[in-house]
């Protein structure tokens, strides 16, 4: 594919509360073995882009240990391949990245070190499949300036944390409001992007001469009518896990057998980096419905309509139910959790109850977390 790509991976939201504490939100685990970033970089190997450069900033280490080796994406090449950028201190500047401009224009000289005509940018926050030749053949063809992926949500979801866009009937972009108070249309922006490289660089540099820092304010809304922007309407599964509530329903989606199949059994594949673990194991007394136990994972108690991810540890007589457990979780016998997303490397203490109501998940953070680096 004539494309180089970025993925967006330094950001923090306040919506996700004390999950990203510890990580960058395009470090949060997903659907028992992935994390977030696993789907835009397997999407980006899938359409044949062999260039990625993946911009990290906020609580980095987990992420970077994440993307130590970039063989598990397929990455791995002698020439090009996956390129992890954080921001740099220099002489002539000590800034960290003010906004995502900001960010590509530290980064200014891989993109301009590169040959490729276009560039697709993409968020580290998304659950999606997507072949980005085929919006860069929708870019091509509208002989668009910049290409946004939107999709449309259903009703009842908050999506005034996204960006709204309203289109012609040709979908030309008419209209962006990026996050607004009230909404006027249910097409959010799914955080892609295609656009030429040369544009791309010259909107960078003018935005870093007028000190504007943010890609979607100060170049898609601030240009929406100066440059030919278009919507590539995508009709498949994408979520945003940028809160905690949309994080729990993700999760939640794979326990249906569809949302599994599409991701899981149909080409194309979703790779993620490989732990040596033994498979689960169900000692006498273990009881699992409609749930998913990753490798590692030992159960003796009852798990139902829940997610367990890798080295999870259920003790006796444990009742875990519409829950997540995130890694190397130990839970004591006689424990029972509800409506609940459990911290990584947290020890829940034998014979304690958590409960959460169904529209407002608790998390379990334990003091008595146990470090590993």
């Amino acid at each position: 594919m004539r494309a180089i790509g970025i993925v967006l991976a330094g950001g923090n939201s306040k919506r996700m509360r004390e999950l990203s504490s510890k990580r960058a939100i395009a470090a949060m685990p997903i659907a028992g073995n992935y994390r977030s970033i696993d789907f835009a970089l397997s999407n980006m190997t899938n359409s044949h882009i062999q260039n990625v450069a993946v911009l990290t900033q906020y609580n980095s280490r987990s992420l970077h240990r994440h993307l130590s080796s970039s063989k598990w994406w397929d990455f791995g090449r002698k020439q090009g391949g996956l390129f992890v950028f954080t921001p740099t201190i220099t002489a002539e500047s000590s800034d960290w990245y003010r906004g995502t401009a900001d960010a590509l224009y530290q980064n200014l000289a891989f993109l301009k070190s590169s040959h490729e005509p276009y560039v697709v940018i993409a968020a580290g926050d998304g659950i999606y499949k997507l072949d980005y030749g085929k919006v860069l053949e929708y870019h091509i063809e509208k002989k668009s300036d910049i290409t946004v992926v939107c999709t449309e949500l259903p009703a009842g979801e908050d999506i005034t944390r996204f960006g709204l866009v309203q289109t012609n009937q040709d979908g030309r972009i008419t209209d962006f409001e990026e996050k607004p108070m009230v909404a006027s249309s249910n097409t959010v922006s799914c955080g892609i992007y295609v656009i030429r490289r040369r544009q791309l660089i010259e909107l960078i540099e003018q935005c870093a001469m007028e000190d504007r820092y943010d890609f979607v304010s100060d170049i898609l809304v601030r240009y929406r009518n100066l440059k030919r922007i278009y919507a590539y309407k995508m009709n498949t599964y994408w979520r945003n896990i940028a809160s905690v509530d949309s994080y729990y329903k993700t999760n939640m989606d794979f326990l249906k057998p569809e949302v599994r199949d599409y991701f899981f059994r149909r080409y194309p594949d979703v790779y993620s980096k490989i732990d040596d673990l033994p498979p689960a194991k169900y000692n006498p007394g273990a009881a699992v419905k409609n749930s998913l136990v990753s490798s590692g994972s030992i159960v003796n108690g009852v798990v139902e309509n829940s997610v367990l991810f890798k080295k999870a540890y259920i003790g006796n007589n444990c009742v875990i139910k519409n829950s997540i457990i995130l890694n190397d979780v130990y839970i004591g016998d006689n424990t029972v959790i509800e409506n609940c997303i459990v911290e990584s490397r947290d020890t829940i203490q034998a014979n304690t109850t958590y409960i959460g109501a169904p529209d407002n998940v608790k998390i379990v953070l334990e003091k008595n977390e146990r470090y590993t680096l």
